[in-house]
């Protein structure tokens, strides 16, 4: 049997959200456990030439209903990048939620061979729909949420493997 295109997205996508919501959420009671602002957290980053928390967590987040609306053949909304906090986090990645909660089967199934072209800073990337959600989307959804784990795990939160999975 096979998996559809919508199996492979938005089901996974909704999983690792709501993992990050999660993750996110042992990091404000951390954070107020240890009577320090939470904001450290947001702002904290593993190495001074990658992006702080707050990044991975947008990333993660555009990466993922850009992902959706592309194979559904829809423009991705835009959001600012104006979260300083771990609620205005964790409302950012529930409001992604919530948008991807509106996809049908119907709009991603079909979508293996469609053209996705993005145009970045310094270059332009073209993929077929297959293409784009296992070696883009997918890849680039866990790079960032791994981050974002490992960055409130080096701060002393304490996750593990089980927080990054979630219930299966």
């Amino acid at each position: 049997m096979s998996i559809s295109m919508y199996q492979a997205s938005i089901p996974v996508f909704l999983h690792m959200l709501g993992n990050l919501i999660a993750i996110l959420e042992k990091g404000a009671a951390h954070a107020e456990a240890k009577n320090f602002d939470a904001s450290i957290l947001v702002s904290s980053r593993l190495a001074p030439d990658m992006f702080a928390l707050a990044r991975q967590v947008q990333i993660a987040t555009d990466m993922v209903k850009g992902g959706a609306a592309r194979l559904a053949g829809l423009e991705p909304p835009k959001y600012d990048d104006h979260e300083t906090t771990i609620a205005e986090l964790i409302a950012r990645v529930q409001k992604v939620i919530d948008y991807l909660n509106t996809f049908t089967a119907e709009q991603i199934d079909g979508s293996e061979q469609r053209a996705i072209v993005l145009a970045l800073r310094t270059r332009t990337l073209n993929f077929d729909g297959q293409t784009y959600l296992q070696h883009f989307v997918i890849p680039n959804m866990y790079f960032h949420i791994t981050t974002t784990y490992n960055i409130l795990r080096h701060n002393g939160v304490e996750l593990g493997k089980q927080d990054f999975i979630g219930a299966v």
